[in-house]
């Protein structure tokens, strides 16, 4: 036998050792006992081997371990303004996946292989974000803006010279209310002081008044952070004027916030992407109620826009629902994709516990508040927004002398929106994973960034 041929043969021996002289790192070792040597060539009992590997194991035990990594995104400063907001890894990545763009059946969980045999399930999810199960009610998700909500609504709902309420909470009604006019329908606002909302008892006496089709109301008005009364709004439409469609945008609040939309028999709530639900801005997402749908189908003049219009996007909808195949306008697959991951992770929970992460979050941000002699816009804590804190600024104090220093620390939030008070205040968005995720510091982060800053502008609380 060569040298050669002996030299690797005890080479393979050694692997086939149950007790080699050292342990080998390969995958057969694993279940083999190595037999140690001391520098004096003295054997080492497994014994005391034993106790040096668990004494080892106790020390690496105590070592502090490396901070877990919140996500796989480029490092930013965290987004906390009341929309867009921070985003979810698994909701961005499931918008990278190869897409064609599919013109036929967009909202179904598609495979490479083919899209129209896979199950249907983002319309039917937002079912269940809205808690609606009338098969009467129809989901709309639209390529657009949350304002592209008020043009459906403005231009299928109403026709030219119909009267409209629309409770002014904010800067958001006067917009709603001129998409209104631009469609020539006729809108009355009912005002309330900066910070608060339109008392039950004015409304009742416009309506009173006055035959209006519809009544609109902001659920959070995101230039206030004002919270609207919705379910007792309802009420008193239909024990009032039950003729009258109660629609609400819900753009900043649809997540944060509680809707039922069949037990507060809504007709319309208007969002978007963005906000609450927790996906890139990009789709006008609606939930309409059957009685809406009749008051369309019975108008008398043709919608007043094209794109917006129902008689192209409505049989496109319930086509979507029955999984056939139908095209109108070109969507979005990738952000539809990523509504679908979105509603699947809020889902995944009752929808409840999603609301509650958001009050615990809105109830420390809203107390750190309290604790720094700072006040909301929203004085009165039933008019205040779960998703979002207005806060007015120390006298003195403007958003140019605190927002720089806040993006400094690694937090961004957004300056005021009110025309009459926009150098008086900041908004502090806490909506999606920044509030349910437990493991993500943004909130504490945020709040004592704020005390910092604050701080270095001077303020001592």
């Amino acid at each position: 036998m060569s040298s050669r041929a002996g030299s690797r043969i005890k080479q393979i021996s050694t692997h086939l050792n149950s007790n080699p002289f050292l342990e080998l790192n390969t995958p057969f070792s694993t279940e083999r006992s190595a037999r140690l040597e001391d520098d004096k060539g003295n054997r080492i009992p497994a014994k005391k081997v034993q106790e040096v590997k668990t004494k080892v194991a106790e020390v690496r035990n105590l070592a502090p371990k490396p901070p877990k990594k919140m996500s796989n995104q480029a490092p930013h400063p965290a987004l906390l303004i009341p929309g867009p907001i921070e985003f979810d890894d698994a909701v961005l990545s499931s918008m990278s996946h190869y897409r064609y763009p599919i013109l036929l059946h967009p909202f179904a969980s598609f495979h490479i292989h083919g899209h129209l045999g896979t199950d249907f399930e983002v319309l039917g999810n937002l079912r269940k974000l809205f808690l609606t199960s009338d098969p009467a009610s129809q989901p709309f998700v639209i390529s657009g803006s949350g304002t592209l909500g008020w043009d459906q609504v403005a231009s299928n709902l109403v026709e030219p010279g119909d009267e409209v309420l629309v409770l002014h909470t904010g800067y958001f009604a006067d917009s709603f209310a001129d998409c209104f006019e631009t469609y020539g329908v006729k809108a009355t606002q009912l005002k309330a002081p900066i910070g608060d909302r339109p008392q039950l008892d004015e409304v009742e006496k416009a309506l009173k008044e006055k035959e209006y089709k519809m009544l609109t109301v902001t659920h959070v008005d995101t230039s206030t952070g004002v919270l609207s009364e919705i379910q007792a709004l309802s009420e008193l439409v239909q024990r009032v004027s039950p003729d009258t469609l109660v629609v609400v945008d819900g753009v900043c609040s649809v997540g944060s916030e509680e809707i039922r939309f069949d037990d507060w028999k809504l007709d319309a709530v208007v969002t978007a992407s963005q906000k609450g639900i927790g996906c890139p801005a990009g789709l006008s997402i609606m939930m309409v109620s059957g009685r809406a749908i009749e008051r369309f189908k019975a108008r008398k003049t043709r919608p007043t826009s094209y794109f917006g219009s129902w008689k192209n996007w409505l049989p496109i909808m319930q086509n979507y629902e029955a999984k056939k195949a139908s095209y109108f306008a070109t969507p979005s697959p990738q952000l539809i994709h990523a509504l679908d991951t979105a509603l699947k992770q809020i889902l995944s929970r009752p929808i409840e516990d999603y609301w509650a992460a958001h009050k615990t979050a809105s109830q420390k941000v809203k107390k750190a508040v309290a604790d720094l002699g700072l006040r909301q816009l929203a004085s009165k804590p039933e008019n205040q927004a779960t998703g979002m804190t207005a806060i007015y600024l120390p006298e003195g104090i403007t958003p140019p002398d605190v927002l720089p220093s806040l993006l400094k620390k690694g937090v961004i939030f957004a300056g005021g929106l009110h025309k009459e008070i926009a150098t008086k205040y900041i908004r502090f968005g806490h909506m999606g994973v920044s509030v349910t995720d437990p493991d993500r510091p943004d909130i504490t982060k945020a709040i004592e960034s704020l005390k910092e800053g604050l701080t270095e502008a001077g303020y001592k609380a």
